[in-house]
């Protein structure tokens, strides 16, 4: 699979899974999900759910370091300007070989293009807030939102998972 087929796949994932509602409620159930994942498969993660300006959900699991706090800000900043996943930007970008700074002209002390920040679009309501995650490479900081998302929404994750390639 290469650029365009992983472009494709994560356009899908962006238009299919989409929640009924994203509340406190919701976010803990996201926020859990994805830290059971975590725990399971003995991963250091921080996952942040939010609704644009309110985070809903946040933990930090041991082995994680001051800075992923920090992806996590500038990975959720990139979805909040553009509405799609922080890895479909950087694809987007390193197929186009631009950079955030730029293209857009935004810092990149303020906006990270790596994978791991997903759009939660709601029913109605378009893109309202993100899940992050931080502590893995981006390509599997996404899968662990994505896989997560197919949980909750009782979508099959092989179906739409990427392949294990990476373009990082």
């Amino acid at each position: 699979m290469g650029f365009k087929e992983d472009l494709e796949r994560l356009a899908l994932q962006e238009r299919e899974l989409v929640l009924p509602r994203l509340d406190a409620e919701t976010a803990w159930e996201l926020g859990t999900r994805i830290r059971a994942m975590a725990l399971e498969r003995g991963l250091s993660i921080v996952i942040d759910v939010r609704k644009f300006g309110q985070p809903l959900f946040y933990a930090a699991l041991d082995g994680t370091s001051p800075d992923n706090p920090e992806w996590v800000r500038r990975k959720q900043n990139v979805v909040a300007q553009f509405h799609r996943s922080s890895y479909a930007t950087r694809l987007k970008l390193l197929e186009k070989n631009e950079t955030l700074l730029g293209k857009q002209g935004l810092p990149l002390a303020d906006y990270a293009e790596h994978g791991g920040s997903f759009p939660l679009r709601v029913v109605g309501a378009g893109v309202v807030g993100s899940v992050t995650v931080s502590g893995l490479p981006g390509r599997k900081d996404h899968g662990m939102a994505v896989e997560a998302l197919c949980a909750m929404l009782g979508r099959n994750y092989a179906e739409l998972k990427l392949a294990d390639e990476d373009f990082e």
